[in-house]
């Protein structure tokens, strides 16, 4: 996965949000953060991971990969806005776990908190390989995650110049 790739098309996403919506010189930074945690809610709900009470299973790889790569939206987004995009692949460490998925992301959800309540850069790398290692686990290669981020990334500029 080229991360330098994918800031850099973020960084063009993001420059057409802030024109389109005159976000110019705005701190954005709390709302980029809540809206990473709204869509890891919404990858976990797609999991099912945490559904004890429900027999149905999963959604299919393609919905749940969506929701992954929405996430690495706002990771992006978040490392351009805090000027952390300077890391690369070999900063990052992504561990197998053998935790469950509901305790991964439990995790994944605390690595975000750390960072909201201490900005650092070190913070950052953490919920970033935490998300990472989130991705081995859901069985996503770096090829996947990439192929997949390119394809919403540009749904998300068509969306942008929609009006959505």
């Amino acid at each position: 996965m080229n991360l330098e790739k994918l800031y850099n098309l973020q960084q063009k996403l993001d420059e057409k949000i802030n024109n389109t919506h005159n976000l110019i010189n705005q701190s954005l930074i709390s709302h980029k953060i809540l809206a990473l945690q709204v869509e890891v809610g919404e990858l976990a709900n797609e999991t099912r991971c945490f559904k004890f009470w429900s027999l149905k299973g999963p959604s299919p790889k393609n919905i749940i990969l969506e929701e992954f790569v929405d996430c690495l939206h706002f990771i992006l987004s978040i490392g351009l806005n805090l000027k952390f995009n300077d890391i690369t692949i070999n900063d990052l460490n992504s561990e197998n776990t053998n935790e469950d998925l509901t305790n991964t992301f439990l995790n994944f959800f605390d690595s975000i908190s750390l960072l909201k309540n201490n900005i650092s850069k070190e913070n950052y790398i953490n919920m970033f390989s935490k998300f990472l290692s989130l991705g081995k686990q859901l069985n996503f290669s770096p090829e996947e995650i990439e192929k997949s981020y390119l394809h919403k990334n540009n749904i998300n500029h068509k969306r942008q110049e929609e009006g959505y």
